[in-house]
């Protein structure tokens, strides 16, 4: 009798002990594919608050090569340029002849910083811009964009001329 109890226990022990490994493997598990799943959404909002930098790169690419009317399907229609201290546009058709009164050439400009958060990219750089008589005018910028549904929908321009 003593030797079966003895049996008996071992065999309960060792189910035991296997219990105690399966459950130990099965947390370890979770908390491995919680960490997975924590570290992909952190790859998805990052991938998608870059997004909002690359639609301005790309926009900013086509002023550079001067196909505006492709740069304003970047906009949304009731788009807002706001250039303090100097004038506020409403709307994409009042941005269509700004460009069309103040780009005579392509603007020559470069970014130097782009800061995003959130639906904001904020852009600091230099741009210059063709002036009638074929000289050009050099200004630093701080435009801080608004984007609604992956369009530019606001920006407001810190534009300030250099004393060369």
């Amino acid at each position: 009798v003593i030797l079966i109890l003895n049996r008996f226990q071992f065999k309960y022990k060792s189910k035991m002990l296997m219990m105690k490994k399966a459950f130990t493997l099965i947390l370890l598990l979770i908390t491995v594919l919680n960490i997975y799943s924590q570290n992909k959404n952190l790859k998805s909002k990052k991938s998608n608050i870059m997004n909002n930098t690359k639609i301005l790169l790309d926009a900013n690419q086509l002023v550079r090569e001067g196909k505006y009317e492709e740069y304003l399907s970047y906009l949304t229609e009731d788009s807002k340029w706001v250039f303090v201290g100097e004038r506020t546009l409403l709307g994409k058709e009042a941005v269509r002849q700004y460009i069309k009164e103040f780009y005579l050439a392509p603007p020559i400009f470069d970014a130097e910083r782009y800061i995003e958060e959130g639906n904001f990219v904020t852009v600091t750089g230099n741009i210059s811009l063709k002036n009638e008589d074929g000289s050009y005018s050099h200004y630093y910028y701080c435009d801080i964009w608004r984007f609604d549904n992956s369009k530019l929908a606001e920006v407001t321009a810190y534009v300030i001329e250099k004393k060369i």
